[in-house]
This record gives structure tokens, sequence and C-alpha cells, in this order.
């Protein structure tokens, strides 16, 4: 049984843990794979799906999710809420327990809210997305869809290549591969790379080449521009020059990598459309994956509760 009531961060969890889930996660894809994909598991359960910033794979991919495990589903946008007319987070957040929800997915902009809300509501929490801070099911869809591919972790080396300073993703992957097994080396210009990472345990490389020479796997994240205040490299053609993913690049290596992007991809940019789509990438895989470990996510976060019902 998993021991966990919230799903806060890839930090608080352990190995055995991220094992548990994509174990999981590997039997509810062979159910989405069926002609029949919904199973009636959490048909007595309300979900809400709380998104403060903008989203388009998460939220549909977690909407999904729920439903696949027949669930009540509320979706809640901050655009056309009561938190416009100044209600607290807090508030909003009990106003909508009130009417008996069970789960919170939510996704905001501040770093820790995910953590705040856990110490002060009843209801299971799962974090979208907080932030800088973490994205932990984007690491756990990323870690199911290098294990498709890799089978193990230990002594993987895998590279996250690009925007390292404003990615939740980087942190959540750095702390879920790392305990996996698998050896992590971050690559981008220094600019981006935040200070004292490596005692993380991971590498810092501001070679492109190098560090696609080395890995087995490399994650490319998004510049991202909107969580950047200041320009952090002359252009993103010069960015594309120096960190951008190609297939010229790719040609030179003598083995065949393995490439994932968490998305939106910036195309041109981080990668080259001629890599995003080629047989190299999974970025695709990493879509329908998500799916799958998120209804592992919820239903594991459920099991307590469900076992006490029976």
């Amino acid at each position: 049984m998993f021991k966990h009531k919230h799903l806060l961060g890839i930090e608080q969890l352990d190995k055995n843990d991220i094992i548990q889930i994509l174990d999981q996660a590997q039997q509810f894809k062979e159910i989405i794979n069926r002609p029949v994909k919904k199973v009636p598991t959490l048909r007595d359960f309300t979900i809400a799906n709380l998104f403060f910033e903008n989203s388009t794979r998460t939220k549909l991919s977690f909407e999904l999710a729920q439903k696949r495990l027949s669930a009540d589903v509320i979706n809640f946008s901050s655009s056309n809420s009561s938190v416009k007319k100044g209600e607290t987070l807090l508030d909003t957040v009990n106003n909508i327990l009130a009417m008996k929800v069970d789960m919170v997915v939510i996704r905001h902009s501040s770093p820790g809210v995910p953590i705040f809300l856990s110490k002060h509501i009843n209801a299971h929490i799962i974090n979208a997305g907080d932030g800088t801070h973490e994205h932990p099911t984007q690491a756990l869809l990323d870690a199911f869809s290098i294990r498709e591919k890799h089978k193990e972790f230990k002594g993987l080396n895998v590279a996250i290549i690009g925007d390292i300073m404003h990615s939740r993703v980087a942190l959540s992957n750095i702390f879920c591969l790392k305990k996996l097994g698998a050896n992590i080396k971050l690559c981008g210009p220094p600019t981006l790379i935040p200070k004292y990472v490596e005692e993380l345990g991971v590498t810092v490389s501001h070679s492109l080449e190098e560090t696609l020479a080395w890995c087995n796997v490399a994650n490319v994240l998004r510049i991202q521009m909107e969580r950047a205040d200041d320009a952090y490299f002359p252009s993103t053609s010069e960015y594309a020059a120096f960190y951008g993913l190609n297939m010229e690049r790719l040609n030179k290596l003598s083995e065949t990598i393995t490439i994932l992007h968490p998305g939106p991809i910036n195309r041109g940019v981080e990668i080259t459309t001629d890599v995003a789509d080629s047989k190299h990438s999974v970025i695709l895989d990493q879509v329908e994956n998500g799916v799958a470990v998120r209804m592992a996510v919820t239903y594991l976060l459920f099991s307590q509760r469900m076992q006490q019902r029976n």
C-alpha cells in the first residue's frame, strides 16, 4: 500500500515509492490501450483541478486520467474566478472543499503552495507544478518513458539540457533519476545553470557536444522566457547555434540516444523539427505515458481510503 497522503514533490519519495508508481502506471497503460479504457475504481470520489497557471498537456492529462478512473471532476480556472476579486487562495480552496471534494490537483506560480495547502486542508493534494520548484508527475512520466526504452536506471547517463535555472521539471528529474540510480549531467549556458547545483549530486557541462557524446538519454528543456525578467543570452538564434539539438549533432554521435522534451516545444530553438519528430524522440510517448502515470498517482493516493471502505 502507498504510504503517502499527498504528492507534493519527488523529494519526499524514496526509490520504492517511485518504483511502485511506475509499476502501477504500467498496469494502467495496458488498460488505456484496450477498447474499453475506463475502470470504475474511483467512482465515488471527486477531484478538483485548480490551475492558477496556463496549461494544456498537464491539465488535459490529469483530467483524462481522472475520468479513466471514473472520478467526478471539477475544473477551476483562476482567470474567471473570485481570486480576481481578492479572495485568498485558502478561502478559494476551502470553498471548493465544502462541496465535498476529496482531492485537489494544483498548479501555481508560487513555489511551496502545495506544501502550504497540505498543512491547512484535509483533502489529498497533487502538485501539478509550483513555480520553479517541482513538477513531480512530469519527472515520473519521464522516468517511465526512459524505463520503457532502457529497462534499467543504474549506470544510465541522462543529460538535462537547457534552461535549468527556471525549470521545475529539471529539479524533479534530478531528484527522481538520482534515486533510481542514474547519472545526471546538466548542460546549458552558464547564465542558465543555478549556483551550487552540483551539491545535488550532478555534474555540469557548458559543451553540448561533450554532453551528447556522454549521455544515453537527453531531456531537452524549453527556454522559459515568461519566467525570466532579464536576457540570459543574446538571442534565440545564438542559443540555437550553441545549445540547440539538431540532426547534424546527432549524426556525429557513435551511438543512438533517446530524446525527451516535456513540452511545449520551441521548434528551431532548443530542438529542431527533424529531431523532435525523429526515431530518436519519445516525446509523444511521454504524452501518452503521462495519462497512465497520473492515473497511478491518483489511484495510489486513494488506496488507503479504498481499503478502509472495503
